[in-house]
């Protein structure tokens, strides 16, 4: 009777200590990895060939751009997506520079290898060697099975990749590539080629928004060469495609870096990104601010909504053989070791980071620089 009154007390006290506990909440309880699906977007400039950067990477065998991107592999490894401006066409021998592109069919297959499976093509120089050119690149980049927008081989191609719908880890982005033009060169039917006209981009930008994707990003080559500060056009069609409803626009062409601006929709507080101008991913030119460019980082998460998560820079260097005394091009980026690299290379590496820096620090609004391992 005494061990049945104390069991019986027992339970009754635990019961009452249950009904006053309060039951967790959504809002009370700590958020889940595994409910927040995340992407992560690596986007670098201007992809240049000129004469000297075919003969660097000359071999007994073809042509081999494997060194050129051994520094930038791991961070490429770890994005989702990467994506590049291809200034240059992949249009066959023979192999030319500027003013007309003609780049080794190698330096597609080690971008590739290296981490790149979005292609920009929508530049001034696509149409460099003509229509046996443009379909040369895309079939090249089809046999590759990555993605490539922006110049197409008919109506019927353009159709299916403008917009070029990318569905990853859950997420569905709509990328659209325009140039400002072709340096004159006309395109020949049935080819088609993206150029800037706030027409057909707000048809583009209907077509995108019909398949709900979670953002639409604009590839855009426009601006000044060799201006380090937006025009007042590029600013404008910035604002006008912001407004249509595009998330983040990407700029190349001017081949020296521009300011980034990361902005909130008035309306949602929906962070944006703009960003001019990438500058030269790898290139020959030594002219100020244009040894070097920009590698930016954006992760997009996704819970109830999408938004952008974070928002980052890193800046690389390009070595030219005749400073650095080596066989290849090679792309340095910022690191928190420092390369071996002799006296000259450092001291034109050290001036375009000082240079970049101080025109970031003073105009860049909202993004910030990170370092690689």
């Amino acid at each position: 009777m005494k061990n049945t009154l104390c069991l019986t007390l027992l339970l009754f006290f635990l019961f009452s200590c249950n009904q006053n506990k309060k039951s967790p909440t959504l809002n009370t309880l700590p958020a889940s990895n595994d409910t927040v699906a995340e992407i992560t977007l690596l986007f670098v400039g201007d992809v240049m060939q000129h004469k000297p950067q075919v003969r660097a990477a000359k071999t007994e065998t073809g042509y081999n751009y494997k060194e050129c991107f051994q520094h930038i592999q791991k961070e490429l490894n770890q994005a989702d997506l990467a994506i590049a401006n291809l200034e240059t066409t992949l249009g066959g021998k023979p192999f030319k520079g500027y003013p007309l592109f003609s780049s080794p069919d190698e330096l597609a297959f080690d971008l590739q290898k290296t981490g790149f499976n979005v292609f920009q093509l929508a530049n001034n120089h696509i149409l460099d060697r003509g229509k046996k050119g443009l379909n040369r690149t895309l079939h090249l980049l089809d046999s590759l099975q990555v993605y490539h927008t922006g110049a197409f081989s008919s109506e019927e191609d353009r159709m299916k990749r403008n917009p070029l719908f990318i569905e990853k880890k859950g997420f569905k982005l709509a990328f659209l590539n325009y140039t400002y033009g072709t340096n004159g060169l006309t395109i020949t039917a049935p080819n088609i080629v993206n150029y800037i006209d706030k027409k057909v981009m707000e048809q583009d930008i209907h077509k995108a928004k019909q398949n709900n994707p979670d953002a639409i990003i604009a590839l855009l080559h426009w601006g000044e060469e060799y201006h380090q500060r937006p025009s007042k056009s590029q600013k404008e069609l910035a604002e006008w495609l912001i407004n249509q409803g595009v998330h983040h626009i990407i700029g190349s062409h001017p081949h020296v870096i521009q300011p980034l601006e990361i902005i909130s929709d008035s309306q949602t507080k929906e962070k944006k990104t703009i960003a001019y101008s990438l500058g030269n991913f790898i290139s020959n030119m030594s002219r100020p601010h244009t040894d070097g460019g920009m590698m930016l980082r954006l992760t997009l998460a996704k819970d109830s909504t999408t938004y952008l998560k974070s928002y980052e820079y890193n800046l690389v260097w390009t070595g030219r053989p005749i400073i650095t005394n080596k066989q290849n091009y090679i792309v340095y980026p910022t690191t928190h070791s420092e390369f071996e690299l002799n006296k000259q290379s450092s001291e034109l590496r050290n001036l375009f980071l000082a240079n970049t820096r101080n025109l970031l620090n003073k105009y860049n609004k909202g993004a910030i620089e990170y370092f690689i391992e």
